[in-house]
């Protein structure tokens, strides 16, 4: 039996599923892709090579091991990404919410699902099919459950839209005890470095009371303002675009003093270094080319 436990983002990781690049099969077209930051590396035929991607993955895997973190896998699917295990899933204190993502995606949940069969049944839940949700944009943070979402007419419009607020309001109802607070993302279908595809992919805790952050993916500047406030200016690192694009704000997390991160962070693994944090560096940027990283790829279940 799993006995899940995850109340915030940085406490010492125990058990994790970790995506897996077995298999992805061929190059999609642009038209199969999600996020504009894979459409651009399709078109430029520079789109990561499954060789690659598995290694990437090893290096993940290895550090994980070092730490004596239990690592579960996917099953295979043959000719299928599941790369991006966050997407389809999140836990909260003792609860696994499955993830209401993109329905070509489903059968990725169905991978993992040997994992939540070892979870206590009545901690296992799915939200109603008209609230969209996916694992990059929620994070518990001390007594807040911080939710990136996008609010405007327009989000049918979005492939890049992935959480609503229709599962905000019902996050806060499934979780009374915690305050949800949410996002207003910045989306884009066109443009990687005007696209925060989720809350991941612009902001992160680190360390006990620090974060990463990029001021313009965010839509509404008193929500930024409030997250400036809430963690105190000399505890954030701020990205520039470039950084966000090459997704800085998505390190993973092992502890509080130790983390993941891509080995071209140079600016960000010597701020984290600076800051007492252990920097274990991975080569991870070939799958950033889909617009996912270190975070992306980790589902967490249990920290101390």
């Amino acid at each position: 039996m799993l006995n899940l436990n995850i109340k915030n983002e940085t406490s010492r990781l125990r058990s994790v599923i970790l995506g897996t690049a077995e298999s992805i099969g061929p190059t999609p077209t642009i038209e199969e892709a999600y996020d504009p930051k894979s459409a651009e590396y399709i078109k430029a035929g520079t789109y990561p090579l499954e060789e690659d991607m598995r290694k990437e993955m090893a290096a993940v895997d290895a550090v994980l091991k070092k730490y004596d973190v239990q690592v579960f896998r996917p099953k295979l699917i043959s000719d299928y990404n599941q790369i991006f295990s966050r997407d389809i899933g999140f836990v909260i204190d003792d609860t696994f919410v499955k993830a209401n993502i993109l329905p070509d995606r489903e059968r990725e949940l169905d991978a993992i699902q040997y994992i939540i069969d070892q979870i206590d049944p009545s901690k296992v839940i799915r939200l109603p099919e008209d609230c969209h949700i996916e694992g990059g944009d929620v994070m518990p943070v001390k007594d807040y459950i911080f939710i990136g979402t996008y609010r405007e007419a327009d989000y049918p419009n979005y492939i890049t839209a992935r959480t609503n607020m229709k599962a905000v309001q019902k996050m806060q109802e499934i979780f009374p005890n915690r305050k949800v607070k949410s996002f207003n993302l910045r989306k884009s279908s066109t443009d990687p470095r005007l696209n925060a595809l989720h809350l991941d992919c612009c902001f992160q805790p680190v360390g006990k009371d620090k974060a990463i952050i990029h001021e313009n993916g965010f839509l509404n500047r008193d929500e930024f303002e409030w997250l400036v406030n809430f963690y105190g200016k000399e505890n954030l690192f701020f990205i520039d675009s470039d950084e966000m694009y090459s997704m800085n704000s998505n390190i993973f997390s092992i502890a509080e003093d130790v983390v993941i991160s891509e080995k071209n962070f140079t600016r960000l693994n010597k701020w984290l270094r600076a800051n007492n944090i252990t920097v274990e560096e991975v080569p991870y940027a070939e799958i950033s080319k889909q617009e996912g990283l270190l975070r992306c790829s980790t589902l967490p279940l249990i920290r101390d």
